[in-house]
This record gives structure tokens, sequence and C-alpha cells, in this order.
């Protein structure tokens, strides 16, 4: 995902320094980034620092501190445990026995039976140099066992991001599935019955059709509009409904463009 976000600012252009100013602005003085309520917080570290990256920027001083003073991640959810693999991934400087600590933490709180937690300790196992196997994972990722569950575009877009990943077959309505979550106005919705698109379901969709090798030129105009619409000046929204960006929406953003600029 990182290395298709590094492509937003050929459509950002001159856009791409406020939002650079935005995510470095969203740091706080323990080293963390902000989430809404403004405190520190794994989950939006991870965008702000893959946002950075992205728009080639240097990070801020106190990162490392504030992964430091996590630890091993010991008392963690899964989420947030991925989050710090990802952070310390995004620095590069990884101690080794961290690494191992972590993978270990990761499959002991890895749920087999979700895809989104497969999603997220794969990508995290990846980030620090242990690949996961397909043994690792449950029937969750089975034909039948994706196609009987409640269908949300996140989630198929990871499911069919994993199996492509993991050189399994794809269900063959995934893609028909995704495509048909495209909103007449632009952006992707959630759900079937979604009342708008938004922008995680708009990101993630084009990320798993463009690893399916899915023509999105049809898709490029009418996204990029809704994509606009959400656009503050320094930053980005999640949906029409919210006025408030924050890191994660902004770095969905990123990762859509990435993938519109090669539309």
């Amino acid at each position: 995902m990182l290395q298709v976000a590094r492509l937003a600012p050929n459509l950002l252009q001159e856009a791409s320094s406020p939002v650079a100013e935005y995510l470095l602005s969203q740091f706080n003085d323990d080293g963390g980034a902000a989430d809404r309520a403004g405190q520190s917080d794994l989950y939006y570290t991870v965008f702000a620092l893959e946002g950075l990256i992205a728009l080639q920027q240097e990070f801020p001083p106190g990162v490392r501190g504030y992964l430091e003073g996590l630890g091993d991640g010991d008392g963690l959810g899964l989420v947030h445990l991925c989050c710090l693999a990802r952070c310390w991934a995004a620095l590069k400087q990884t101690p080794p026995d961290l690494a191992e600590r972590l993978v270990s933490q990761i499959n002991e709180r890895w749920n087999r039976d979700s895809v989104y937690h497969g999603f997220l300790a794969w990508g995290a196992l990846q980030d620090l140099g242990h690949a996961s196997e397909p043994v690792f994972l449950s029937d969750a990722l089975s034909p039948t066992s994706l196609q009987n569950a409640v269908r949300t575009t996140p989630t198929t877009a990871a499911a069919v991001t994993l199996l492509r990943h993991l050189q399994s077959p794809v269900p063959p309505d995934a893609v028909p599935w995704l495509l048909a979550r495209a909103h007449p106005d632009g952006g992707f919705s959630a759900t079937e019955d979604a009342p708008m698109p938004d922008l995680l379901s708009t990101a993630t969709a084009l990320h798993a059709l463009s690893g399916q090798k899915a023509s999105l030129a049809r898709l490029k105009e009418p996204t990029l509009d809704f994509i606009d619409t959400l656009w503050t000046g320094k930053a980005f929204c999640g949906t029409w409904a919210d006025d408030e960006p924050d890191c994660e929406y902004t770095y969905y953003a990123l990762l859509a463009m990435g993938h519109l600029s090669l539309a």
C-alpha cells in the first residue's frame, strides 16, 4: 500500500505541502500522533508516519522515544500491537529482540476466524520480516465462508488482497461485488445499502481491484471528484457527513490517489 501511496503527489501537486504540514502538526510532544480527542494513539501514529513517507518527508523528533515507551506491546490488543510493529517498520529501526517478541504476541492474539485479523497480522509479520504462511489461516478465507459472511467493502477488499499475497484463488464474484460498490457520485460505499461513499471503502476497494488487474479508468474522474469534496485545504475528511480531518483518512486519500494516478 505504501509504495502506491507514494504516487499520490502526482495528483496532489502543490497540495502536497499543506498535507505534509498537517500530518506533522498531529504529533504531540511525546512523539505520538493524535487521535480525534488529541491524545497520542498508535493507530493514528501509523497513518501519520506512512503519510509522511508517501510525501517523502522527515519524521518529527520523539517518535522513537514514544515507541520505546510502549515496550513490546504487552497488554495491547491485536490492532494496536500490529500498529506498533508497523510504526517500528516505518522507522526501519526495529530491534531484533523486539521483533521476535512482537511476532510471538501477534501470533498469540490473532483470531484465525477473522479476515480483518488475518489481514492485519499478515501485514505486521511481513513488516517484521516473518512472512506468514497459509497454514496460519482458518477457513475464514475459503470461498464459501466469504460468500456467506456479512460483506463490507473493507473486509472484502482485505480478503481479496490477502488471498492474492498468499497466491490463493479469489472467489469469482469478489471483483464484481467490489465494482458494484462504486457510488454514482464517486467513491465506494461500505455496503450495498450504505447512504454515502467513504474514503476507507474507496481506498481499500481501489487497492484490491488494482491487485486483481481490474480497470479503474471509468472510475478515475468521479472518484477524484469525490476525494476533492473531502478536501479541507490541508487534509481530508472521511465522508460527506464528517467535517473533521484526521491522519487515517488523509492517508487513505493518498492511497486512493496513488492508485488513480495509474488508471
